[in-house]
């Protein structure tokens, strides 16, 4: 089966033909994929590389916390990602974006200010948690309208810690 999976904004085809391997842009990569008992902790084997990352289901996408980094992810099957696109209908992000808490931790800085204007992938926020510091990064261009932690703040997944509205004409 073939899916398109947009990465923050970038497209990748992703045919899924056997359990243990994929195609990504028409590179296959060896595959071992499974969920952990842990909430929301998979493990991926990838070309024999281990990897873990934290996934969360969102309102119409996946936050993936992957190595310190967070991506928003995307995933549509080839059909319905052909009829979205026939209907008009973008992936770009609109409208006011909300930065959520992917696990329970600590604030241990806020690089950006309520009010700064801010570029998709800025840091906005840096959470430590499971002994490792995970920056939270501006999935889209606009405005920092609100920072609801300061360094110091235990936070709790889910938690929203701050909120990127649209720039000026966006909305």
């Amino acid at each position: 089966m073939k899916y398109i999976t947009t990465i923050n904004n970038t497209e990748y085809e992703i045919v899924v033909d056997q359990d243990d391997e994929i195609l990504v842009n028409g590179e296959r990569y060896a595959i071992d994929f499974q969920q952990l008992p842990d909430g929301g902790v998979t493990s991926l084997l990838l070309n024999n590389r281990s990897y873990e990352a934290m996934v969360e289901e969102q309102e119409d996408d996946w936050a993936v916390l992957l190595r310190g980094e967070l991506y928003s992810v995307n995933v549509q099957d080839e059909r319905a990602y052909r009829l979205a696109k026939a209907r008009g209908k973008e992936t770009a992000v609109s409208g006011d974006a909300t930065i959520k808490s992917p696990m329970p931790g600590i604030i241990i800085a806020t690089p950006i200010a309520e009010g700064e204007p801010v570029q998709k992938g800025d840091k906005i926020i840096i959470l430590e948690s499971m002994k490792m510091e995970n920056e939270l990064r501006a999935p889209r261009d606009g405005i920092v309208a609100r920072l609801q932690v300061k360094p110091g703040d235990s936070v709790e997944k889910g938690q929203t810690l701050a909120v990127i509205a649209a720039p000026a004409g966006d909305a």
